[in-house]
Protein backbone atom coordinates (compact mmCIF):
# COMPACT_ATOMS: atom_id res chain seq x y z
CA UNK A 1 0.00 0.00 0.00
CA UNK A 2 1.27 3.47 -0.91
CA UNK A 3 0.97 5.39 2.37
CA UNK A 4 1.82 8.73 0.76
CA UNK A 5 -1.14 8.37 -1.64
CA UNK A 6 -3.44 7.32 1.24
CA UNK A 7 -2.27 10.27 3.33
CA UNK A 8 -2.83 12.66 0.43
CA UNK A 9 -6.34 11.26 -0.11
CA UNK A 10 -7.11 11.72 3.60
CA UNK A 11 -5.82 15.30 3.55
CA UNK A 12 -7.85 16.06 0.42
CA UNK A 13 -11.03 14.75 2.10
CA UNK A 14 -10.31 16.80 5.24
CA UNK A 15 -9.79 19.95 3.18
CA UNK A 16 -13.02 19.33 1.25
CA UNK A 17 -14.93 18.86 4.53
CA UNK A 18 -13.53 22.09 5.96
CA UNK A 19 -14.36 23.98 2.75
CA UNK A 20 -17.93 22.58 2.74
CA UNK A 21 -18.44 23.61 6.37
CA UNK A 22 -17.13 27.12 5.72
CA UNK A 23 -19.44 27.49 2.71
CA UNK A 24 -22.45 26.08 4.57
CA UNK A 25 -21.99 27.52 8.07
CA UNK A 26 -19.37 30.26 7.77
CA UNK A 27 -16.78 28.31 9.78
CA UNK A 28 -15.41 24.85 10.43
CA UNK A 29 -14.93 23.92 14.10
CA UNK A 30 -12.08 21.82 15.45
CA UNK A 31 -12.52 20.40 18.95
CA UNK A 32 -9.37 19.06 20.60
CA UNK A 33 -9.60 16.96 23.75
CA UNK A 34 -6.13 16.35 25.17
CA UNK A 35 -5.25 12.84 26.21
CA UNK A 36 -4.77 13.54 29.89
CA UNK A 37 -2.98 10.23 30.49
CA UNK A 38 -0.42 10.86 27.77
CA UNK A 39 -0.21 14.63 28.27
CA UNK A 40 -0.74 15.56 24.62
CA UNK A 41 -3.56 15.70 22.11
CA UNK A 42 -3.68 13.40 19.11
CA UNK A 43 -2.94 16.27 16.72
CA UNK A 44 0.21 17.17 18.66
CA UNK A 45 1.29 13.53 18.76
CA UNK A 46 0.89 13.31 14.97
CA UNK A 47 2.95 16.47 14.50
CA UNK A 48 5.64 15.05 16.77
CA UNK A 49 5.84 11.90 14.69
CA UNK A 50 6.15 13.94 11.49
CA UNK A 51 8.92 16.11 12.92
CA UNK A 52 12.25 15.55 11.12
CA UNK A 53 13.94 14.20 14.23
CA UNK A 54 10.81 12.46 15.51
CA UNK A 55 10.64 15.05 18.32
CA UNK A 56 8.38 17.96 19.08
CA UNK A 57 7.64 19.88 15.86
CA UNK A 58 6.91 23.15 17.68
CA UNK A 59 10.17 22.92 19.64
CA UNK A 60 12.07 22.17 16.42
CA UNK A 61 10.72 25.31 14.74
CA UNK A 62 11.26 27.60 17.72
CA UNK A 63 14.72 26.37 18.60
CA UNK A 64 14.25 24.10 21.58
CA UNK A 65 11.86 23.00 24.33
CA UNK A 66 13.08 25.63 26.82
CA UNK A 67 11.30 28.34 24.77
CA UNK A 68 7.91 26.64 24.87
CA UNK A 69 4.93 27.26 27.14
CA UNK A 70 3.34 24.14 28.64
CA UNK A 71 0.82 22.05 26.68
CA UNK A 72 -2.87 22.48 27.34
CA UNK A 73 -4.46 20.02 29.72
CA UNK A 74 -8.01 21.14 28.96
CA UNK A 75 -10.14 20.72 25.87
CA UNK A 76 -10.38 23.57 23.41
CA UNK A 77 -12.24 24.38 20.23
CA UNK A 78 -11.45 26.84 17.45
CA UNK A 79 -12.73 28.09 14.13
CA UNK A 80 -11.34 27.87 10.63
CA UNK A 81 -12.83 30.22 8.05
CA UNK A 82 -12.93 33.66 9.64
CA UNK A 83 -9.43 34.48 8.38
CA UNK A 84 -10.83 34.14 4.86
CA UNK A 85 -13.07 37.16 5.47
CA UNK A 86 -10.34 39.18 7.17
CA UNK A 87 -11.13 38.38 10.80
CA UNK A 88 -9.00 36.47 13.34
CA UNK A 89 -10.05 32.91 14.13
CA UNK A 90 -11.78 32.29 17.48
CA UNK A 91 -10.86 29.84 20.25
CA UNK A 92 -12.54 28.82 23.49
CA UNK A 93 -10.96 26.76 26.28
CA UNK A 94 -12.19 24.49 29.03
CA UNK A 95 -15.71 23.71 27.85
CA UNK A 96 -17.33 20.47 26.76
CA UNK A 97 -17.75 19.89 23.02
CA UNK A 98 -21.44 20.89 22.86
CA UNK A 99 -20.92 24.13 24.80
CA UNK A 100 -17.77 25.02 22.84
CA UNK A 101 -19.37 24.48 19.46
CA UNK A 102 -22.57 26.31 20.43
CA UNK A 103 -20.66 29.32 21.73
CA UNK A 104 -18.31 29.51 18.73
CA UNK A 105 -21.19 29.14 16.27
CA UNK A 106 -23.11 32.00 17.96
CA UNK A 107 -20.10 34.32 17.99
CA UNK A 108 -18.96 33.38 14.48
CA UNK A 109 -22.49 34.12 13.23
CA UNK A 110 -22.14 37.65 14.61
CA UNK A 111 -18.93 38.05 12.63
CA UNK A 112 -20.12 36.45 9.38
CA UNK A 113 -23.83 37.22 9.40
CA UNK A 114 -23.96 40.57 11.17
CA UNK A 115 -20.53 41.83 10.04
CA UNK A 116 -19.56 42.48 13.66
CA UNK A 117 -15.77 42.61 13.90
CA UNK A 118 -14.55 41.70 17.35
CA UNK A 119 -11.68 43.53 19.03
CA UNK A 120 -9.42 42.54 21.94
CA UNK A 121 -10.73 43.86 25.26
CA UNK A 122 -14.33 43.88 24.06
CA UNK A 123 -17.17 41.95 25.64
CA UNK A 124 -18.98 39.93 22.97
CA UNK A 125 -22.39 41.55 22.42
CA UNK A 126 -25.76 39.76 22.24
CA UNK A 127 -24.64 36.50 23.87
CA UNK A 128 -26.18 36.62 27.33
CA UNK A 129 -22.91 35.56 28.94
CA UNK A 130 -19.89 37.67 29.77
CA UNK A 131 -17.35 36.67 27.11
CA UNK A 132 -14.17 38.73 26.78
CA UNK A 133 -12.20 38.85 23.51
CA UNK A 134 -8.44 38.49 24.03
CA UNK A 135 -5.67 38.32 21.44
CA UNK A 136 -3.61 35.11 21.37
CA UNK A 137 0.06 36.10 20.93
CA UNK A 138 1.13 32.58 19.83
CA UNK A 139 -1.68 31.24 17.60
CA UNK A 140 0.76 29.13 15.58
CA UNK A 141 1.22 26.91 18.63
CA UNK A 142 -2.50 26.27 18.99
CA UNK A 143 -4.63 26.45 15.83
CA UNK A 144 -2.86 23.90 13.64
CA UNK A 145 -5.78 22.96 11.40
CA UNK A 146 -6.60 26.60 10.57
CA UNK A 147 -2.96 27.28 9.69
CA UNK A 148 -2.81 24.16 7.58
CA UNK A 149 -6.00 25.15 5.74
CA UNK A 150 -4.60 28.61 4.91
CA UNK A 151 -1.14 27.19 4.19
CA UNK A 152 0.43 29.26 6.96
CA UNK A 153 3.50 28.28 8.96
CA UNK A 154 3.90 28.14 12.72
CA UNK A 155 5.73 31.47 12.76
CA UNK A 156 3.43 33.11 10.17
CA UNK A 157 0.16 31.97 11.73
CA UNK A 158 -3.28 33.30 11.03
CA UNK A 159 -4.30 35.56 13.95
CA UNK A 160 -6.66 34.28 16.63
CA UNK A 161 -8.70 35.57 19.57
CA UNK A 162 -9.43 33.67 22.76
CA UNK A 163 -13.00 33.98 24.00
CA UNK A 164 -12.62 33.99 27.77
CA UNK A 165 -15.86 33.18 29.57
CA UNK A 166 -16.97 34.35 32.98
CA UNK A 167 -18.41 31.94 35.55
CA UNK A 168 -22.18 31.97 36.34
CA UNK A 169 -21.61 34.84 38.78
CA UNK A 170 -19.90 36.94 36.09
CA UNK A 171 -16.32 36.58 37.36
CA UNK A 172 -13.43 36.09 34.96
CA UNK A 173 -10.52 33.70 35.71
CA UNK A 174 -8.31 36.45 37.15
CA UNK A 175 -11.05 37.67 39.51
CA UNK A 176 -11.29 36.45 43.09
CA UNK A 177 -13.86 33.69 43.56
CA UNK A 178 -13.98 32.60 39.90
CA UNK A 179 -15.33 29.06 39.52
CA UNK A 180 -13.54 27.41 36.58
CA UNK A 181 -15.55 24.20 36.35
CA UNK A 182 -13.82 20.95 35.42
CA UNK A 183 -11.03 22.75 33.49
CA UNK A 184 -9.42 26.14 33.80
CA UNK A 185 -8.80 28.85 31.24
CA UNK A 186 -5.12 29.71 31.04
CA UNK A 187 -4.18 33.20 29.93
CA UNK A 188 -3.46 33.72 26.23
CA UNK A 189 0.17 33.04 25.36
CA UNK A 190 0.81 30.80 28.39
CA UNK A 191 -0.08 27.54 26.63
CA UNK A 192 0.28 25.55 23.43
CA UNK A 193 -1.59 22.60 21.94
Amino acid sequence: MDYSAALQAFEDRERALITDNIRSYGVHLTYVAPDLEEGECLQCRELGEESPGGGDHVADVLGGPERLPPRLEQPFCYTTGLHGIGHPELLVLGLARDLSTHLLNMVAQQVTGHHQDLMPGQLVPRIGLRILVEEIPNPGMVIFRANDYYDRSLVDSVPAYQLTWADPDGRFPWEKGHVSGAWGQPRPGTYRA
